[in-house]
């Protein structure tokens, strides 16, 4: 079972919220207060992280997670909900709805990618995912960390984020990241383009506007399958914690619930 983190009110219909790599259930708790006026929200921590820093994967390791998940929601018995997940977490809530579609009661997309489609593009990830896998196994966490956010999708950031960022990633195990990260590698994803033409339930992706790969990744998959897409002025690739009001205005909206940003 992973480590979670609730809040609201168990009679609400239930959210559950997926973070990215590096990340864990506390990232959603700007958004908590007001989500958890109108649902039991379910903040997991995904495996090598956080709480469930012990649970290491195999190589892949999409299956066993999503079984790791549906097994947590249901000691919670919670058999329906909708479901949020950012970048990973995106991609981990685009495997749980293939492998359980009736259990969502919506999907919600954050900086996801659906998968690679070409043996190419693949070996040159699983390239790139080696040296960033070295560097997680041989450098002290924060020295990996401080690479890790000069990445160009990181770009936005300011130094003070940046280094916000580096100081409270760096209380995690390194080896319980680098088994996700090599479980969960892109390149070995399989292609996931389709998953929402399956749903019977509302499909939603959110993309920062300052985040040029993902917003035309975003259009591109939207001109091939009915979803509603989301930019988040103001933001990156983290947009709901670049600008919470909007991706929360964004989100409230899409969950059916009337929300109000001020100017």
């Amino acid at each position: 079972m992973l480590a979670y983190q609730s809040s609201g009110a168990r009679h609400l219909p239930c959210l559950v919220l997926l973070h990215g790599f590096l990340g864990t259930g506390d990232d959603w708790a700007p958004l908590l207060p007001r989500l958890s006026q109108h649902f039991y929200c379910v903040a997991i921590d995904l495996p090598g992280h956080g709480g469930s820093a012990e649970q290491l994967l195999p190589e892949p390791g999409f299956n066993e997670t999503v079984s790791l998940l549906l097994q947590t929601l249901d000691h919670l018995e919670i058999n329906q909900f909708h479901l949020l997940g950012y970048s990973l977490g995106g991609r981990i809530a685009l495997h749980v709805a293939q492998a359980a579609p009736q259990r969502l009661l919506s999907l919600h997309l954050e900086s996801c990618h659906p998968g690679l489609l070409t043996t190419a593009e693949k070996q040159q990830r699983a390239y790139n995912d080696a040296q960033w896998a070295s560097r997680l196994a041989q450098l002290p966490i924060q020295q990996f960390l401080a690479l890790w956010y000069q990445q160009p999708v990181f770009a936005e950031l300011s130094d003070a984020a940046r280094e916000a960022l580096i100081q409270r990633r760096s209380r995690h195990a390194a080896n319980g990241l680098l088994s996700m990260y090599r479980a969960t590698s892109l390149a070995w994803q399989q292609d996931l383009h389709r998953v929402p033409a399956m749903l019977t339930c509302p499909v939603h992706y959110y993309y920062g506007q300052q985040d040029h790969k993902f917003a035309v990744l975003a259009n591109n998959w939207h001109s091939k399958v009915a979803m509603n897409c989301h930019a988040i002025m103001a933001a990156g690739h983290n947009s709901h914690q670049a600008n919470p009001q909007l991706f929360l205005a964004a989100l409230l909206t899409a969950l059916g619930i009337s929300a109000e940003v001020k100017p």
